[in-house]
């Protein structure tokens, strides 16, 4: 698959469930309804500051963005593991 073919399978996605099951990203429903729009602007962000150039790079940035998202929520003052998180590759 070559640079254009992966970008624009993923401009073709309507929603943000057609994109993790299209990079065999488990994911949490309740989760996804909650930051659907934090994780599409960082997952948009991410592609923006580096072109897939195949299916691996795009599930890493959407991989990334999913783990920061589910950090983010982690209470800050201690050192609470990834727990739920199910891309994260940090536990």
């Amino acid at each position: 698959m070559s640079q254009t073919d992966i970008q624009q399978t993923i401009a073709s996605f309507t929603s943000i469930e057609q994109a993790l099951d299209y990079f065999d990203i488990g994911f949490d429903s309740r989760f996804i309804n909650e930051h659907r729009t934090e994780l599409v602007k960082r997952f948009n962000g991410y592609l923006i500051l580096e072109k897939p150039d195949d299916w691996f790079s795009g599930r890493r940035a959407l991989k990334n963005a999913y783990c920061k998202i589910q950090r983010s929520q982690l209470d800050k003052h201690t050192r609470s593991a990834c727990r739920g998180c199910t891309s994260c590759q940090r536990r």
